[in-house]
């Protein structure tokens, strides 16, 4: 189909983010590890495709599945607002094979100390690369950053020892679910701590049309990250329960204990598949624009609101993910 006779608003996603099914389509497409294969030449093109269609200008014989391919490959690789190139293990591409790697061994070797505060190590380092590659452009500094990756780690591989010393006497099984409890904390922590100064100052808020009301509210910046928080600990609560379940059950077969070297391996794989589903499902429960009813924001937000033109009964914010 082409769309020589008609405009497509790419600043949008291409499905209803009104809906859920609509919200996993749009982030199957953008968590797909399938676009850290596109070489550099296809990603500059991709780029190009979407500027110049952006810019208004006529592309001969582009169809609106071509644009769309070009615009879920641009969204996957280049910052929504520098509109740089980001580094490849920071995409949101590559957050299914880096979690899988690093999830599959936080599960697999869980039992040592050392092991514990490696893996938990390696797991909020690979985060603190992600919260800096797609904070360039925002108002997240380095040192907001830092103080996330500290207290972060510092909170996983705390709950994580604290646990353990716990569980020892309950069994093996009560162990396997001891990173799952140190993630879960982690997120809890980093993330507020990431986006402190939304929770001092306010998130800003926009109308429907996503025009800036020159407004910002701490409540909507509580709604957000709170919404974030759950996200990110359902994601994790099926790639962490599940393989312990499994791998349960595998450790008691005679394979396992002739070659418990397998372990790993599986439990990786088994961490990939899961994922795969579990991070654009989840990350889909909200909407990236989400809303809040006037009455339900601050007294001298809704004051400000309410001297406007045209005042909203309902504001809308970005959630972030």
């Amino acid at each position: 189909m082409s769309i020589d006779q008609h405009r497509v608003n790419i600043n949008e996603p291409r499905y209803d983010q009104n809906t859920y099914g609509g919200r996993a389509k749009h982030f199957f497409l953008t968590t797909n590890p399938l676009n850290l294969l596109a070489t550099s030449q296809q990603l500059d093109h991709a780029k190009s495709v979407v500027v110049r269609y952006r810019n208004g200008e006529h592309i001969a014989g582009l169809t609106e599945n071509e644009l769309w391919r070009a615009k879920h490959l641009y969204d996957s690789a280049f910052h929504p607002v520098t509109n740089e190139k980001m580094i490849l293990v920071g995409r949101m591409s590559s957050q299914v094979p880096m979690n899988m790697t690093i999830t599959g061994c936080m599960l697999a070797f869980h039992k040592t100390t050392p092991a514990i505060i490696f893996w938990q190590w390696m797991n909020q380092s690979y985060n603190s690369v992600v919260n800096y590659t797609n904070k360039a452009g925002s108002d997240v500094s380095d040192r907001q950053l830092a103080m996330s990756y500290v207290l972060g780690t510092s909170g996983a591989v705390g709950t994580a020892l604290g646990i353990k010393s716990l569980v020892k006497n309950l069994g093996p099984m009560v162990a396997r679910f001891v990173p799952f409890a140190a993630v879960a904390a982690a997120n809890c922590i980093n993330i507020p701590c990431m986006r402190s100064r939304e929770l001092i100052e306010g998130i800003p808020l926009m109308d429907e049309n996503r025009t800036d009301l020159d407004v910002a509210s701490k409540r909507a910046a509580r709604k957000a990250i709170g919404m974030v928080v759950i996200s990110r600990i359902l994601i994790a609560t099926p790639v962490m329960v599940l393989p312990p379940l499994v791998m349960n059950q595998l450790d008691k077969k005679a394979l396992m204990k002739r070659a418990p070297w397998l372990n790993a391996p599986i439990q990786v794989l088994l961490v990939g598949f899961i994922l795969a589903f579990a991070t654009p499902l989840c990350c889909a429960l909200f909407p990236q624009k989400s809303s809040m009813d006037v009455t339900s924001l601050e007294t001298d937000v809704r004051a400000k609101l309410g001297a406007l033109p045209n005042p909203p009964d309902k504001v809308y914010f970005n959630k972030g993910l």
